[in-house]
């Protein structure tokens, strides 16, 4: 997809997604040596995004697996469309099992699900594995046949093998250790929060209409909520949607009245409101 890492970030880019040297370099990586990007790192820093970005610069389909606790194979895999089944064998009562169970256990009853959508066909696919780290680990045993092989047996119709590889993103929050065979078969990125540069570019390029003195200050003070201890910090995410606050709210600056009356976009427990609201000092940043 990609000649060069200057490419990577010049088209991703293009898509609004602002990628540092480090992100940039690794997707080149990733889709030169056709090895799955393992990208971790705190809720809100542009993980999921990431896949999405590079999904839009291939022109490929994004194909999503959300993981969760008790996600299982046939949730990420396939599973057979059993009411149809029952239809098709109550419809052929006269019939023999070996003519029926031909029939039921063939395409028309297959439901694919994300895995096995994702290595199906010879159209462009990025494979995006969410929140890897919610899933049980007896998953990612799943996720490392797949990985390695890019094929899945379905024992009714037999080995399905991938023609055209999907790139694929696993993103994680890091709120579980994944197991080091997992890794193994991945390239690594941490996606950490950015620097206040960085950061100034992006608010700038997702709230077009916020002035860059505001801006800066609206970095400024969420890189000095970052700084206190806080049960969760805010992420990028968060930086974006009190940038838009303060535009729909019409402010030019930032008074201790503003912040006092929107931390709740930026904060999302009564106790960082109340740490921040106490010890944040406008003066000093």
């Amino acid at each position: 997809m990609f000649r060069s890492v200057d490419e990577v970030a010049a088209r991703l880019a293009e898509t609004g997604y602002l990628a540092s040297p480090a992100v940039a370099t690794t997707v080149f990586l990733a889709d030169r040596l056709g090895k799955p990007l393992l990208v971790e790192g705190p809720a809100g820093v542009g993980k999921t995004e990431l896949a999405k970005a590079v999904a839009e610069v291939a022109g490929a389909r994004l194909v999503r697996l959300q993981c969760y606790e008790g996600v299982d194979e046939s949730r990420a895999l396939y599973e057979w469309n059993h009411a149809k089944q029952l239809l098709r064998i109550s419809a052929g009562r006269d019939e023999s099992w070996d003519e029926t169970r031909t029939d039921i256990f063939s395409e028309e009853f297959l439901l694919p699900r994300p895995l096995l959508t994702a290595i199906r066909g010879d159209d462009p696919k990025v494979l995006l594995i969410d929140e890897t780290d919610k899933a049980d680990v007896e998953v990612e045993g799943l996720l490392l046949e797949i990985l390695s092989d890019f094929q899945v047996t379905v024992p009714e119709l037999g080995t399905i093998t991938a023609t055209r590889r999907p790139f694929v993103v696993l993103t994680s929050n890091a709120s579980r250790e994944l197991s080091e065979a997992l890794r193994r078969r991945c390239l690594f990125l941490h996606i950490g929060f950015p620097d206040e540069e960085l950061e100034r570019r992006i608010v700038r390029l997702k709230v077009p209409g916020l002035g860059e003195a505001l801006a800066e200050s609206v970095v400024r003070v969420v890189g000095a909520l970052r700084e206190m201890e806080l049960r969760k910090v805010p992420s990028v995410a968060e930086t974006i949607d009190w940038a838009r606050t303060l535009l729909a709210l019409g402010a030019d600056t930032l008074d201790e009245t503003v912040v006092r009356d929107t931390l709740g976009v930026l904060l999302k427990h009564q106790e960082d409101i109340l740490r921040a609201a106490a010890k944040l000092d406008l003066d000093a940043v």
